[in-house]
């Protein structure tokens, strides 16, 4: 479960699997992140059309909706996590060559986090829905 200020920045796991679901495309994959067996953070690694927003190489992954659990929060899992996205994506996907996301500006940690794990961002900027929004990536 997030809190009302998590969610403006990301959505649920519930309504990210939602809109999976829903959208039923095939081409956006959950990954559930694990601290010693116990589910603490999840995201999305969407190989869809939604990516061409901020990239365009075709041989590129969006990831969306990372979220940690509040109660884990502020112990590395985030950190972690993002570092480990890499192997995963090079393992699981091996066509695969950049990975993008999209950031809100005022959410600083989840962008501070990002630069520490060498996502680039190069000036690019989108308006999301709770406001604008820094282009990042990163090549594996």
């Amino acid at each position: 479960m997030l809190d009302e200020n998590q969610l403006l920045y990301t959505s649920s796991a519930a309504n990210a699997l939602k809109r999976i679901a829903d959208r039923n495309t095939g081409f956006e994959f959950p990954v559930t992140v694990f601290d010693a067996e116990i589910a603490v953070g999840f995201f999305t690694l969407d190989f869809g059309d939604d990516k061409s927003e901020l990239t365009d190489n075709p041989d590129s992954v969006l990831l969306r909706s990372l979220s940690i659990n509040p109660e884990m929060q502020g112990k590395g899992i985030g950190k972690a996590a993002m570092g480990r996205v890499d192997d995963f994506v090079r393992e699981n996907f091996r066509d695969c060559h950049e990975i993008v996301l999209a950031v809100n500006q005022n959410n600083i940690s989840a962008y501070e986090l990002y630069l520490k794990v060498g996502y680039r961002y190069e000036g690019k900027t989108r308006m999301g829905r709770s406001g604008p929004q820094y282009l990042m990536s990163k090549c594996i």
